[in-house]
């Protein structure tokens, strides 16, 4: 009977300790992405190939990487890990925001225009829940996305194929990039509340006629949960690791228009502060040490990069927006 019970121990033992190795491997983080540009026959480059497919590649890296998208798993050990799948809805999230973009703004020449098809239905299937596992699955919706994408990519990439366009204009990238203001605003509020903060009530400043539905407290004692800062940084992580394969791709797409508005280096420090949020992670936990103590706060530091990458993107459309 003691022998039966130690090899027992002996199985769940070493069970556990390939289930922990399969989970730091699955929990590898994917390089940024580099950005690929394609040339037509006549020598120039073929507008919005690189914004394309800076999204596709984006979302084949989170289905095929070690593991595959753990966000709907429903089996040890991904069912136990929570950093990686936070790290996949960030990114997920960027994805969807730049697909809404593709749609609304860069494929249509004007507000009377009618969207391209293939983006319509690319954009409506990015939208299924993240872990949603039986059918559909989370992982055949996002093929499908990526395939409808690489349509739209050849209908871009044939000089013969009028039917569908990439508008690489100035008005157009500010839509995006105010899309991109919001996201990085609400991730930096985000990760600052992981020490813990009373912030006043400015919902309804800059203008004395504003109102609001319901009334609201004068301040507010925002902290995240002990448990939730880990997920809040590598969600954080995971859309700044998106936003950064896109911003290279755009650096290409917008060049011209980014020459004209003599706003390339805004964008450059866009895609230096992003490159810092990518950093290795040396610790094996997210620390959250309170002002200048001894402990470092991976929130705080993390925070700090996702602010100066939106006050770039906030210098950027404003360069934009001049004639």
């Amino acid at each position: 009977m003691q022998i039966t019970r130690n090899k027992i121990l002996s199985v769940v033992g070493v069970l556990f300790l390939v289930l922990y190795f399969v989970s730091v491997w699955w929990s590898i983080e994917p390089d940024p992405i580099k950005p690929v540009s394609s040339q037509a026959d006549n020598g120039n480059v073929i507008v919005g190939y690189a914004t394309t497919t800076s999204l596709i590649t984006t979302m084949e890296t989170l289905l095929d990487k070690p593991g595959g998208w753990l966000s709907n798993d429903i089996m040890p050990p991904s069912v136990m890990m929570d950093n990686m799948p936070a790290f996949e809805f960030g990114a997920l999230e960027q994805v969807r925001d730049l697909a809404l973009t593709m749609r609304k703004e860069f494929s249509r020449s004007q507000s009377q225009s009618t969207a391209d098809a293939d983006l319509l239905a690319a954009h409506s299937k990015l939208n299924i829940g993240h872990t949603s596992w039986l059918v559909p699955s989370a992982e055949g919706e996002y093929r499908d996305a990526i395939k409808l994408l690489k349509l739209y990519r050849a209908k871009i990439s044939d000089a013969n194929n009028n039917n569908a366009q990439f508008y690489a204009r100035a008005d157009n990238l500010n839509e995006w990039l105010k899309e991109v203001q919001k996201r990085l605003g609400s991730m930096s509020q985000h990760l600052s509340a992981s020490v813990g903060q009373e912030r006043l009530n400015t919902d309804l400043a800059g203008d004395n006629s504003a109102r609001q539905s319901t009334p609201g407290l004068s301040s507010n004692e925002i902290k995240t949960g002990w448990w939730k800062i880990d997920d809040v940084f590598y969600e954080s992580r995971g859309s700044a690791w998106a936003l950064l394969n896109f911003m290279r791709a755009i650096e290409i797409d917008f060049a011209d228009v980014l020459e004209k508005k003599n706003a390339e280096v805004s964008l450059r420090q866009i895609i230096r502060e992003l490159e810092a949020t990518q950093q290795t992670v040396w610790s094996p936990l997210v620390l959250n040490g309170n002002g200048f103590g001894l402990v470092a706060n991976h929130s705080l530091v993390m925070a700090n990069y996702i602010s100066r990458a939106n006050a770039a993107v906030i210098d950027l459309t404003n360069l934009l927006s001049q004639g």
